[in-house]
């Protein structure tokens, strides 16, 4: 490697990195960055001219391809073209913005909603925005990186408590100033994990200790719910959450990220938060494809229930095999392998077979917990994933992670 200085920090990590890569690839043992040729209807994919099942998408609901969203995204791009070509707060609002947000925040039983360039960028503005130095921020310890990154961005005191316990949320509470700002934020569903916030309780806690509240919808939207509008309409308790946050790129076939909230707050975010005033609006496409989407959900809501019943076949057919699925109970499913190098080599005998999962080793996960990080959707066959789970079973005998 060709750097000025071949001593320092930043060298000696871009030289650990290419190192481990190098190790990877040389092992048949790296599946990242694959490029997907076709996207196929089944929940399929193309990839170095091969068929495969696909398990590793945030395509929940199966709506990648729906000819109602298609044509919607279709048509925004004869109406309004392919870009928006400013800012939200000046000449980049479209009238599909607003109709998006609308959609939004109706589907989120709110009063209003705003939408961003990403689901990462939203969570950086909008906690950096709501809190700075002198207050206090709470977060889950398994919390996504955007949240963290948000959290430290913001200046505040940050406070992590262990994951998904809330006595220790409220021992961090009780020993906080009771005159200061407190903002208490978690995943609705853990993206690593799979398991589920004990809402009741944190809403319980954020009323007793007079804190706002903001979940990370992320992985709920059109997994939680009898009709899939989310964590609230799961426990029942529309209305619980200050501030209701989520992505237009998992279930939702776009992409950016939304808060859903009440008007006030959702005023003072389109006039104070910097990834919406110094960042361009989304195009068209992509705006008029996600409001469509939410309607879709609405429209089909036989989509959750297949995919509760294919969850439920998934995980139960991984466990019946001896695999450790850790606490999930949603379509992000976690196969537990241990160390890394058996869960690049668990990847790899799936790919062989064509089955498309992918690995979560350290630093995303802690050591000695690495993992597939399987997804299933409702646009899988039982059949399908009986497949699935069959590869999955052979290759974890092969390596010893069962017997």
């Amino acid at each position: 490697m060709d750097f000025h200085n071949t001593n320092d920090a930043v060298t000696r990590r871009i030289q650990a990195f290419t190192d481990r890569l190098a190790y990877l690839k040389s092992n048949d043992l790296y599946f990242y960055n694959q490029p997907v040729q076709e996207i196929l209807p089944g929940m399929k994919v193309r990839v170095n001219g091969r068929e495969m099942g696909m398990y590793a998408s945030y395509s929940y609901l199966g709506l990648v391809h729906h000819p109602r969203i298609d044509a919607a995204a279709k048509a925004a791009v004869d109406k309004f073209g392919t870009g928006t070509n400013g800012v939200r707060t000046l000449a980049g609002t479209l009238t599909i913005h607003t109709e998006l947000e609308e959609t939004i925040a109706n589907f989120k039983h709110a009063e209003a909603a705003i939408t961003y360039s990403s689901g990462y960028a939203t969570n950086l503005t909008v906690v950096s925005t709501l809190m700075g130095r002198g207050d206090y921020v709470f977060s889950d310890k398994l919390n996504h990186a955007s949240i963290v990154d948000g959290c430290l961005m913001s200046g505040a005191e940050f406070r992590r408590f262990r994951h998904n316990d809330m006595a220790h949320l409220e021992t961090l509470l009780k020993n906080t100033p009771a005159d200061v700002a407190k903002l208490v934020i978690a995943d609705s569903v853990f993206s690593m994990d799979g398991d589920i916030i004990d809402l009741p309780k944190m809403v319980e806690l954020t009323k007793k200790y007079n804190a706002w509240l903001m979940i990370d919808e992320a992985h709920s939207v059109g997994v939680l719910g009898k009709t899939g509008t989310g964590i609230e309409e799961y426990f029942n308790m529309y209305g619980a959450i200050d501030i209701k946050m989520g992505t237009l790129s998992k279930t939702i076939p776009s992409v950016g990220g939304y808060v859903a909230a009440k008007q006030e707050i959702i005023n003072y975010f389109r006039h104070a938060s910097r990834a919406y005033i110094f960042s361009a609006a989304l195009p068209p496409a992509q705006a008029a494809a996600a409001n469509e989407a939410f309607k879709v959900i609405l429209d089909e809501p036989w989509r959750i229930e297949r995919l509760n019943e294919n969850t439920k076949q998934f995980i139960n057919g991984l466990k019946s095999l001896g695999f450790d699925t850790m606490l999930t109970e949603t379509a992000i499913v976690p196969v537990l392998c241990g160390e890394d190098d058996q869960a690049f080599a668990i990847t790899r005998e799936c790919q062989h077979n064509d089955v498309f999962v992918l690995p979560v080793v350290s630093p995303a996960v802690p050591e000695g917990l690495a993992r597939l990080r399987a997804t299933v959707t409702a646009a899988h066959e039982p059949s399908e994933i009986e497949r699935a789970i069959d590869v999955i079973g052979e290759a974890g005998k092969k390596l010893g992670i069962i017997k």
